[in-house]
């Protein structure tokens, strides 16, 4: 019954909360300059060209009334159809191609789900890479605060949070790939090009999961279950795997729950400067392109996945710890 209460509850948070980003993200990019319709047409195209386009499209309607009609279209599921690509989901750099192909044009969820392995698989990579760096690091630093472990984890979180990732990507692409031609840089043929901006994305991770993990560990191992172990004939070892990492493991799992929502939001520049063509690239080319089907439907695609991604953490989390309210 508490799940049942709990979910539903939750569910009701996310609905609001996608509501909202929605309604923010519509607004916001009608009232930023420029116009669509002429951007489809051409910027030499006549007045009422662009006017009929606008109406073809729905742009000439007040936008209360259009987002009404978008409400009642996402409703049932129908993220909208791209402004500019055609159904072949062929135009990463643009908007040329006739009007019998403009009348073919995407669907937004489809060009979007096209994406989403890419993104997926870019995120898997780095958070793996992330965690093999971060937890032994994270627990080192956490059973000898204000030793030298914990010295060297901060010193090397502070590295990593201190270093952009758009200057990390480049030298990078310069010493792996150009240089020593170890892994391929631009582009997608196969899991190797996922490597480098793998990479670049794990050490912007890896702070939060080693400042989490070493703060966590610290304040479970001063805790008197665990200073009692030893009269109770448990060994370190034992103590530390079953018993501190088991209760340091919550936190660590809802920082996890945030960064893979933040990691599925298509990782904007990293996506960009690899030209690695997941959900980030397609959002550039889409904001480029001034597609607001396109950047409405990836903004509430994420905000659905977040709210998802942070429901099934949340259930982790008390499956690991009963003692948890939310």
């Amino acid at each position: 019954m508490f799940v049942l209460s709990f979910l539903s509850r939750r569910l009701l948070q996310g609905i609001l909360i996608i509501l909202l980003v929605t309604f923010l993200i519509f607004t916001l990019l009608r009232v930023v300059p420029g116009d669509p319709a002429r951007l489809i047409v051409g910027g030499m195209a006549p007045d009422a060209v662009v006017a009929m386009k606008a109406k073809e499209l729905g742009l000439d309607q007040p936008m209360p009334m259009q987002f009404l009609a978008y409400l009642g279209k996402l409703a049932t599921g129908n993220l909208g159809t791209s402004f500019v690509r055609p159904k072949s989901g062929a135009s990463l750099g643009g908007a040329a191609f006739d009007d019998d192909t403009r009348a073919e044009r995407a669907k937004v969820l489809d060009l979007i789900l096209a994406t989403l392995p890419m993104t997926l698989q870019l995120a898997a990579v780095a958070l793996a890479l992330a965690l093999s760096v971060a937890v032994p690091l994270g627990l080192a630093g956490g059973l000898y605060p204000g030793r030298w472990p914990d010295r060297l984890a901060l010193a090397f979180g502070s590295i990593c949070v201190s270093t952009p990732n758009f200057w990390l990507g480049i030298v990078l692409t310069l010493l792996l790939s150009v240089k020593l031609k170890l892994l391929p840089a631009i582009g997608y043929r196969g899991l190797s090009y996922t490597i480098l901006p793998a990479i670049v994305l794990a050490v912007e991770i890896v702070p939060f999961i080693l400042r989490t993990l070493t703060v966590s560990i610290a304040s479970v191992m001063r805790e008197d279950f665990i200073l009692l172990a030893p009269i109770r004939g448990l060994s370190r070892s034992r103590t530390i795997f079953s018993h501190a990492l088991g209760n340091s493991a919550v936190p660590l799992i809802n920082l996890l729950g945030v960064q893979l929502g933040t990691l599925l939001g298509g990782v904007l520049v990293i996506e960009f400067i690899f030209d690695y063509p997941g959900l980030g690239l397609l959002t550039i080319n889409a904001v480029l392109q001034r597609d607001f089907p396109l950047i409405q439907g990836i903004a509430v695609f994420i905000s659905v996945m977040f709210v998802l991604i942070n429901v099934l953490v949340d259930l982790i989390a008390m499956t690991i710890d009963p003692r948890l309210e939310y």
